[in-house]
């Protein structure tokens, strides 16, 4: 094993220094342009979670590291918009002598609206904006006496001479009995969408929607397999991609046939101007506001719609379900592996959350198949185990000591599924506090996993149960308690999610949510528990008067009994935990034997 490649590395990202070297180099292209500002988002063209270094703007310009952010440069001063997820990360990452810091709930408008001045000239880069996100700002800018004014190229883009290319990693197929579906079936499906909404054409401009319905797999991004590319669909089924030539093979060229037509990426905008007089849908939440400029302005009928693949993905074939179990069974071998190694040897005091990180990492590359990681491993000992987007790196990285809490939260990609599990454990004794905390979070945790509900429930119906138990006491977390995972691809995928956050996409059968509520004490410890489950259709309850939908969990790995006060859970609770416990001895034990075999009995005997 000594030869095998982490996926992920531990070196300090971003950081102040990339504001203190750029800002004024983008200040000096910006005053060569006649601008007085310039609007940087974290998105990239594909609207991407994670981003290509070669799209990372807002790192390249100002250090920070983050999944959502943005920021306001003017010639005079520049300001940074981070969550409530990022108030630590913006303060070792961002100069505060150069950028001042603003709530990202408050809005950029906001901000425009307050510091634009009479006369003044603000700039944005009209492929990295939705066009309602885009409405705001420029009204914004308008109201205060500015002009908001389309820049092509990208003034980064022109100041940016280091710039890393492009990725260009080969396409590959997703098969047939693996997707549950040829791509000639999806593309025909999706076609009767676009008959029933009466339109001629869909842009597709999620990398994940494409590679879902063309059944083909990339490595643009890391943790997630995307082939970078736009796709435009007709209502005969026919699909014309825009993507680079060298990332096609003709086994690809094969696999795709005649019905997919390859056509550069520079060849987008001419074919969007060539659907004039056609009726267009085109998603507000992932096609920029370019694209709909430029359709519209050519004459095509755009309609604002959800991407018609969004749906579909979601909702799993039998095939991806099949194969996410299987993954899960996989990855759970290397999770008890780890689990064991935190119980014994790292009871010592003597690892951190790097080596353990990276211990858990080289247990996962002992499966066959692992393909990468589905995010980077949050490995959080202590206070650290309380920051819920926590990166461990060399300049941030606690050890494991003793009497204290360890979260860690991580997942892998293979071909047959995705996965995402986060598991607490103690080093050494935890306090009563502790085990009370984690106790409610797994009463909220069972509640969810055990829930029944009726057809057309949507995500937000079910949060408040999973929270029931904090709620109680007078606790909470601040981060939803549910997102979708993809088949082989993003670990985080919409449209559902359960979360206080409002969402009108009803769960449906074969859709997979986590299931991950948590409890955080500002610099003392962090708690989560998530398992992957997915959504059963609707079944009849004896003596009910409706079929209900449930969830089945995929997930296998032991909770950890030190943490559990039983004198708060109930007996439906307890056998939860124990029919959970046995299913894990049942499909996982016979993988092990000697001391591991023996740890994992204990560790899921009953309670």
């Amino acid at each position: 094993m000594n030869d095998i490649t982490l996926f992920q590395n531990f070196e300090v990202k971003g950081g102040p220094d990339y504001g203190r070297k750029n800002l004024p180099i983008l200040q000096a292209a910006l005053k060569k342009q006649k601008l007085d500002g310039f609007i940087v988002p974290h998105e990239d063209e594909y609207q991407n979670e994670y981003l290509p270094a070669s799209t990372d703007r807002l790192q390249w310009l100002s250090g920070f590291t983050g999944s959502a952010g943005a920021a306001v440069v003017m010639q005079d001063k520049a300001a940074m918009f981070v969550d409530g997820r990022y108030v630590i990360q913006i303060k070792q990452q961002v100069d505060k002598d150069l950028f001042d810091y603003e709530r990202l709930e408050d809005g950029v408008a906001k901000w425009l609206r307050s510091n634009v001045k009479a006369g003044q000239v603000i700039g944005y880069d009209p492929k990295l904006h939705s066009p309602s996100a885009l409405a705001q700002l420029v009204e914004a800018i308008e109201l205060a006496g500015g002009t908001a004014k389309a820049m092509e190229p990208n003034p980064i883009d022109v100041a940016w001479t280091d710039r890393p290319p492009m990725p260009l990693t080969p396409i590959t197929i997703q098969p047939e009995n693996l997707a549950g579906k040829s791509h000639a079936k999806k593309r025909e499906e999706i076609a009767e969408i676009l008959q029933e909404k009466n339109a001629d054409y869909a842009l597709i401009t999620a990398p994940a929607s494409i590679a879902w319905l063309l059944n083909i797999r990339g490595g643009d991004v890391q943790c997630t397999p995307l082939p970078l590319s736009t796709a435009i669909i007709r209502k005969d089924g026919h699909v014309d991609l825009f993507v680079r030539s060298e990332k096609i093979s003709s086994e690809i060229s094969q696999h795709l046939r005649n019905e997919v037509a390859i056509q550069g990426e520079g060849d987008l905008e001419t074919a969007l101007q060539g659907l004039s007089g056609k009726t267009v849908l085109m998603d507000p939440n992932s096609a920029s506001a370019w694209h709909f400029e430029t359709a519209s302005s050519s004459g095509a009928n755009v309609k604002k719609a959800m991407d018609v693949v969004a749906l579909p993905k979601a909702t799993k074939t039998q095939a991806e379900l099949e194969g996410s179990a299987t993954a899960h069974k996989r990855d759970a071998v290397a999770i008890i592996k780890f689990l064991h190694w935190l119980d014994t040897e790292a009871q010592s005091g003597e690892y951190d959350e790097i080596s353990a990180a990276t211990k858990l990492e080289m247990f996962r590359h002992e499966n066959d198949g692992l393909k990468d990681l589905s995010f980077e491993t949050i490995s959080g000992a202590g206070a650290n185990g309380a920051l819920c987007h926590y990166r461990v790196s060399v300049s941030t990285v606690l050890p494991l000591k003793p009497n204290s809490l360890y979260l860690v939260d991580s997942g892998g990609q293979y071909q047959d599924g995705t996965t995402d599990i986060t598991r607490t454990v103690p080093i050494g004794k935890p306090t009563d506090e502790m085990r009370d905390r984690f106790t409610r979070v797994l009463q909220g945790h069972i509640a969810l996993a055990t829930i029944r509900f009726p057809e057309g429930t949507t995500g937000p119906a079910l949060d408040g149960f999973a929270r029931a138990p904090l709620w109680q006491v007078g606790l909470d977390y601040d981060h939803g308690t549910g997102h979708g995972v993809g088949s082989f691809l993003g670990v985080h995928e919409g449209p559902q999610r359960i979360s206080k956050a409002s969402n009108t996409i009803a769960l449906q059968p074969g859709m997979i949510v986590s299931n991950e509520p948590g409890y955080y004490k500002t610099g003392e410890y962090g708690i989560r528990i998530e398992n992957l489950q997915f959504v059963l259709p609707p079944e009849e309850i004896a003596g009910g008067e409706r079929p209900m939908m449930g969830f089945k969990t995929l997930t296998m790995a032991p909770i950890h009994r030190d943490l559990i006060d039983l004198d708060l859970l109930n007996k439906a609770e307890r056998q939860y935990v124990d029919e959970y416990h046995a299913e894990i001895l049942k499909e996982i034990g016979p993988k092990f034997e000697g001391e591991i075999k023996s740890w994992l009995e204990k560790a899921c005997a009953p309670l």
